[in-house]
């Protein structure tokens, strides 16, 4: 699988796949990355990339021509590749999302900054548009790899324990219960006492019962999507 970052400022993305899991998952050529700046692709005196808004209003647009040319580009060169705005005005990116863009053999990440990206550009090149919450970033490019590094989970292979994947929050409605590790006490402060007793059957029900007393606290709406669900089935 190959992910492409289209984004002006490469060098706040690079750095992120120099270390652990998904560095040795590159070297594994389970997936690859690349790079494309629409800079490039400007076709002003100084590869200018923003222009004043139409209508008025405070900052710089994106201007549309350096990332029409860039994204024409990549779909001239790459037919199956699927692109990916970020963006605040957008349906909010699930894990359910990251699953299925897994089993896709090539992805864009569009990186907008300043007040945004020209509209056109995003209704001719959009496959989807995500946000990844109700809050405004400075450019585009750490929600892009809040996706990359979410869908790359997802690809076979790249974490060491695929069962991981299955006890996470949000595999089902309810968030994943608090995780332990030696020693069994710590500065005051012991583990579940079932956890240490080797009865799988009990520290499963343990766990759920964790789940649920995290998710009520969290996010209450999540529960009663749960006990719904269980009391259908």
């Amino acid at each position: 699988m190959r992910f492409t970052f289209v984004t002006l400022f490469s060098n706040l993305i690079e750095g992120y796949f120099q270390d652990s899991i998904l560095k040795r998952a590159i070297e594994e050529k389970l997936f690859c990355i690349s790079y494309l700046n629409p800079r490039d692709f400007s076709d002003s005196k100084h590869n200018k990339v923003d222009d004043t808004a139409v209508g008025g209003g405070a900052g710089m647009v994106m201007n549309p021509q350096p990332l029409y040319g860039a994204l024409s580009d990549l779909r001239l060169k790459n037919k199956d590749v699927y692109i990916i705005f970020l963006t605040p005005v957008a349906k909010q990116f699930r894990q359910n999302d990251a699953k299925r863009l897994a089993k896709k053999m090539h992805i864009a990440f569009v990186s907008g900054r300043y007040e945004g990206i020209d509209e056109r550009v995003v209704e001719e090149f959009a496959d989807e548009v995500f946000s990844v919450g109700d809050y405004i970033l400075t450019g585009g490019e750490l929600p892009s790899l809040i996706l990359c590094d979410a869908i790359s989970r997802n690809i076979e292979g790249v974490l060491g324990n695929s069962d991981s994947l299955s006890v996470e929050s949000f595999e089902t409605e309810l968030l994943e219960a608090p995780s332990f590790s030696k020693p069994q006490n710590y500065m005051g402060r012991g583990v579940p006492s079932e956890y240490l007793k080797g009865n799988h059957s009990k520290i499963r029900s343990l766990k759920l019962a964790l789940s649920e007393c995290k998710t009520k606290f969290f996010t209450p709406e999540q529960l009663v999507k749960h006990k719904s669900k269980q009391n259908y089935l």
